[in-house]
């Protein structure tokens, strides 16, 4: 069986949760059977990336040629910091937008769908994100939707932070089977809200 390979794009300012939820949910699944691999990556070679709250996370490489790249949130609501930076700088957009143009799935949770937006990849498609970016996305997509994990065949959205478990649960379920995505959910203790927008 190949390989699925999911990676995860870190850069300074981005919020925990939105990674290391998806993260954990990820390689929970591969421990269920899941033919999946999941990595830390980084545009650019760091030992270390700063999050929101301080947590200093070493990545496992650079972002490769993933079959899924998922982008977290953080930081949209401030100057120079988070997704933020990362959109005003577009080198991540650009990234994202290489690697869908080349075959990947992308998804993102939370603000990270301000960078799907700036890569061109929500244009026409129906999107979510955290609330304080709502209005902002409104700018992108064909429609806002008021939902936990939005998912358009090859982009996928999830609202704020939590939502990410969420979203990672539901790629285990459409890629694995809801025998593998049950049994992370269960070792989790947790429980997906609301039924996913397709």
């Amino acid at each position: 069986m190949v390989e699925t390979t999911a990676e995860i794009v870190l850069f300074d300012g981005f919020d925990e949760l939105d990674a290391i939820g998806p993260y954990e949910v990820l390689e929970n699944g591969a421990r269920a059977g899941a033919s999946v691999e999941a990595r830390l990556v980084t545009l650019e070679e760091t030992a270390l990336v700063t999050a929101s709250h301080d947590l200093r996370v070493e990545p496992d490489g650079t972002v490769g040629e993933p079959d899924l790249l998922l982008v977290p949130g953080g930081g949209w609501t401030t100057a120079n910091e988070g997704v933020r930076a990362a959109v005003e700088d577009g080198v991540l957009p650009d990234a994202v937008a290489e690697r869908a143009a080349d075959g990947a799935t992308v998804a993102s949770v939370c603000t990270g769908a301000m960078v799907l937006a700036e890569a061109g990849l929500l244009e026409g498609r129906p999107a979510t994100s955290h609330q304080v970016a709502v209005d902002d996305l409104e700018d992108y997509v064909e429609t806002v939707v008021d939902a936990r994990v939005v998912d358009d065949d090859d982009v996928l959205t999830a609202g704020g932070v939590t939502a990410g478990i969420d979203l990672a649960l539901w790629l285990l379920e459409r890629e694995f089977g809801a025998e593998i995505a049950s049994a992370v959910e269960t070792e989790m203790e947790h429980e997906r809200r609301g039924d996913v927008a397709r």
